[in-house]
């Protein structure tokens, strides 16, 4: 696709996104329903790209910065659940559905079937996040949806690679498909650890924010293409990547971290706003190529319809199948063992919302488009074009369908934790009260040691301005008497505050690794401190030119 194309789609994505937003609707609904219209305006060039460049090149940022979001111990607690459906769900899924496409389509054989059940197995979690995020979910279940977004696409494209080399005759790194699996997972993981301890090296080394933050940037495409240089998973290498960087981004510098919350949502708006634009923009171009194959208009959308059904239906099955299975266990173990499990599970309404948060997105189609057109013998892919009618519509369905009446769902069922704002404020009282300590104890220190070059009654002074300002900010109407005594108190005012705020950071990090306080709070308590922080910084910085 020509580049000035490209810059006119995603000018006009976000152009529409902003009008979206500001008549409170859901963004990538109203995407892919413009592009869907646009697509049959006279004149609209066929917009495409390879799948190539969609996969290594529009995914991985936004696996990155969901990543480098996304507390690592929620994921780590949540791990089970997230595995179920990031991993055993898109099993289940591709198997239903390959061989129920194999019964329903006769264009297919079960190979053929089988790739289409990989292209449409993974949800994009993206618009039911944002639903949620604004309809207020609780945590533990944002947290299960980011964390399955995270992990599902790597099995996915894992199978969609070993169906496509089953029909084709390819050859693949390892004859073994269970040792191919967790080639792919051992390597993505190692290759996201090795360049994340780059990045972290070199950015203790250079102290330059503007190349920190681009060095970020840049990370996760070279992880994606270093892992898939090597055949295992792009996708595990940048998920990794973000997790080590976003859970050890207390060590960069202040300014860094305030560049890099500013940027990636930046980056994550652009990217998702051209991501659902270029999903509606596909459907007179996928109609076009269905006749052009000589198939069946009607047939075939109506074969992607019961397909999209099935699709829609195999989530909640399997989940609340596996979730009756895990209960009758739980329940044969605690009278077998006379134990009572503290471990509480989702409730049945907490389930259904999940279950139907399985809208698909881009991968899906990307995957489509990735599936050759001849096989290594030179036969025609069987099905090929009723593969991709079929993730068109499933992919835009599933969005459509669930997109809309999702937010009816989440306000009609109860699904609020009436522990999760206890515990938050519980939380914060803890943070707030290691703050404070930790500020008390560095300025215990201080008065006692003292300060070289001033008087004990200064430092005395500036520490008492410290403490009001860690209890309540900076106190408005506080003023010195001569100028040259204000200035030289502030200047000390700004040294001590920001060897406070590092004292404080510090000791908050250090009781998020002991377990004590929540990730997702800890992140919320060091914005503030970064803000305070860089203001006492460029108060400094403006002092000492």
């Amino acid at each position: 696709m020509d580049g000035p194309i490209l810059l006119l789609v995603v000018i006009a994505a976000v152009a529409v996104a902003g009008f979206a937003k500001r008549l409170d609707l859901q963004v990538p609904l109203v995407l892919v329903a413009v592009g869907s219209v646009a697509s049959f305006i006279p004149g609209v060039p066929h917009v495409t790209l390879a799948p190539d460049l969609i996969l290594g090149v529009v995914l991985p940022p936004l696996l990155y910065s969901a990543a480098l979001n996304f507390s690592f111990v929620s994921f780590r607690k949540n791990l089970a659940h997230i595995l179920r459906l990031g991993i055993v769900m898109v099993l289940v899924t591709t198997f239903a559905v390959g061989y129920f496409a194999n019964w329903l389509v006769p264009e297919f054989t079960l190979g053929a079937a089988l790739v289409l059940g990989a292209v449409v197995a993974p949800p994009d979690a993206v618009a039911a996040i944002a639903v949620g995020r604004k309809l207020g979910l609780p945590s533990r279940m944002m947290a299960i949806l980011t964390g399955e977004s995270l992990v599902n696409d790597a099995a996915a494209l894992t199978l969609f690679t070993l169906a496509v080399a089953s029909v084709t005759g390819q050859r693949i790194a390892i004859d073994s498909p269970v040792l191919f699996f967790a080639y792919e997972i051992v390597g993505g993981v190692l290759v996201g650890l090795v360049l994340a301890g780059i990045v972290r090296f070199v950015r203790s080394r250079i102290q330059d924010s503007a190349l920190e933050t681009v060095l970020g940037l840049v990370l996760p495409f070279a992880a994606y293409l270093a892992a898939e240089e090597i055949h295992a998973s792009g996708v595990l290498a940048v998920v990794t990547a973000g997790f080590v960087l976003g859970r050890v981004t207390a060590d960069v510098a202040v300014t860094t971290r305030i560049q890099e919350r500013q940027v990636w949502p930046t980056v994550d708006l652009l990217l998702e706003a051209f991501v659902f634009a270029y999903m509606g923009l596909q459907l007179k171009f996928v109609i076009e190529d269905v006749r052009a194959d000589g198939l069946p208009v009607l047939h075939i959308f109506a074969y992607a319809l019961l397909i999209l059904a099935f699709v829609i239906a195999v989530r909640p099955g399997w989940i609340f199948l596996n979730t009756g299975r895990r209960i009758l266990v739980r329940k044969m173990v605690r009278k077998n063992k006379s134990e009572n499990s503290n471990a509480p599970g989702l409730t049945w309404r907490q389930n259904l919302v999940l279950s139907w948060a399985g809208m698909r997105g881009v991968v899906t189609l990307a995957a489509a488009a990735g599936v050759p057109l001849v096989t290594d013998a030179g036969d025609p892919f069987p099905g090929r074009g009723v593969i991709q009618a079929v993730a068109f519509v499933v992919a835009v369905g599933t969005l459509l369908i669930q997109g809309l009446t999702l937010p009816y769902l989440i306000r009609r069922l109860d699904v609020a934790d009436p522990l999760e704002q206890q515990q938050h404020d519980e939380q914060w009282a803890l943070a707030r009260t290691i703050s404070r300590a930790s500020a008390e104890k560095y300025m215990t220190a201080a008065a006692r040691e003292g300060l070289p070059g001033v008087s004990a009654e200064s430092v005395d002074a500036v520490l008492e301005r410290v403490r009001r300002s860690v209890r309540a900010r900076m106190d408005a109407d506080e003023t010195e008497d001569h100028e040259e005594r204000a200035a030289a108190a502030g200047a000390l005012f700004d040294a001590l505050r920001r060897n406070v705020l590092v004292a404080q950071r510090a000791a908050l990090v250090q009781a998020r690794d002991s377990g004590e306080l929540d990730d997702e709070v800890l992140r919320d308590v060091l914005d503030g401190l970064d803000v305070e922080e860089a203001a006492a910084e460029a108060r400094i910085d403006r002092r000492s030119r």
